[in-house]
């Protein structure tokens, strides 16, 4: 039953990442894509009836996590109370942004919050990229299971760690890189002319750039947590996410090249699922290691829920995401195709 929860917890974070990452993209595309004020309407048109939607994956995957491992989610939220505070902060400002620019008419305003919509997108991306990578590093767990992270220290891998060091922000850049990839494909899908033409150049930089990131941080992830290879080489069918990311890479620069962005974002999406479940798979049974000279990490069973707690919130879990399912089903068919983006006015410069 623990294991099954491990399951549902990766797939509804690889969930939300798939989804509200295509929108963080498009934030930081429309600091690069988008020219003038109607462009970066559009580019907010675009996921305009889904961005908040998407964000219940996030509500969804973290009420899952205090359910199921109370004792990871207490130790996280405590060590990590400084990071969630500005990914909160983020949030907010990413989601007044796209409220407010179509409030007050001017030269001032909306330029501002479509701004401050790229960068908080942006570094949105970048925390939720050093998150993982904190996760994958380990952090120096005591013996009741607690621990605390200053935001940096020598920029290490070992000894007294940060939240940021060259692995985590390394973890950051590729988040930044793949979700921007991400996100211009949605752009490119959605929109027409010339601003479809700069979303796909942008979808092409970003690849070429996650390709790389990916690349650098899978050696490093392989190098500082043995853990990850131990997984792979007692259980060698695991291989076959790291063959899915592979694939699924090659797809979007395939289809790039044929500007099919629709088969490009579907692979973008099978891309961010098979990196996901590429770490999860090398790190369970833990999901939280510890570092080197800390005690034993956080496993999905001495952090788990009692198992009859399991077993009921599992009859309650699966009616509810099959509901949200439905909805997300009926929302990316009712609003499926470009937009029209004819009837925004022009702002901002």
């Amino acid at each position: 039953m623990e294991t099954l929860w491990f399951c549902l917890v990766a797939f509804l974070l690889t969930g939300y990442v798939v989804l509200d990452g295509f929108d963080l993209g498009a934030g930081v595309v429309s600091l690069f894509a988008a020219r003038g004020g109607d462009e970066r309407g559009q580019v907010v048109e675009s996921i305009g009836p889904f961005w908040d939607g998407n964000e219940v994956w996030l509500l969804a995957g973290g009420g899952t996590l205090f359910f199921a491992f109370p004792a990871l989610y207490a130790s996280s939220f405590s060590g990590f109370y400084l990071p969630l505070m500005i990914v909160l902060w983020l949030l907010i400002l990413r989601g007044i942004s796209i409220e407010f620019r179509h409030h007050v008419e001017g030269e001032l305003w909306p330029p501002l919050w479509d701004r401050v919509f790229g960068i908080a997108s942006a570094l949105l991306a970048v925390f939720y990229g050093a998150a993982l990578g904190n996760v994958v590093r380990g952090v120096p767990l005591n013996a009741d299971g607690d621990f605390f992270l200053p935001l940096w220290t020598d920029w290490g891998v070992s000894g007294a760690v940060g939240i940021l060091d060259w692995f985590t922000a390394l973890a950051g850049l590729t988040a930044l890189a793949t979700l921007t990839m991400h996100g211009a494909l949605w752009v490119a899908m959605k929109t027409r002319n010339n601003l479809e033409r700069n979303a796909g150049r942008c979808a092409g930089v970003a690849a070429l750039a996650a390709a790389l990131l990916a690349t650098l941080l899978s050696w490093a992830a392989f190098s500082i947590q043995p853990l990850i290879l131990r997984s792979y080489t007692a259980r060698p069918w695991g291989w076959i996410f790291p063959a899915i990311t592979v694939a699924a890479l090659a797809a979007i620069f395939l289809n790039l090249r044929l500007r099919r962005y629709s088969v490009a974002f579907l692979a973008s999406g099978c891309f961010i699922a098979g990196m996901i479940a590429s770490v999860a798979f090398g790190l369970f049974p833990y999901v939280l290691p510890a570092t080197e000279g800390a005690t034993t990490g956080l496993t999905v069973w001495n952090s788990a829920a009692p198992g009859y707690g399991l077993r009921i919130g599992l009859a309650w879990w699966i009616p509810g995401m099959a509901l949200a399912c439905v909805y997300f089903f009926f929302l990316y068919r009712r609003f499926r195709g470009k937009i029209d983006g004819e009837h925004l006015a022009t702002s901002g410069g």
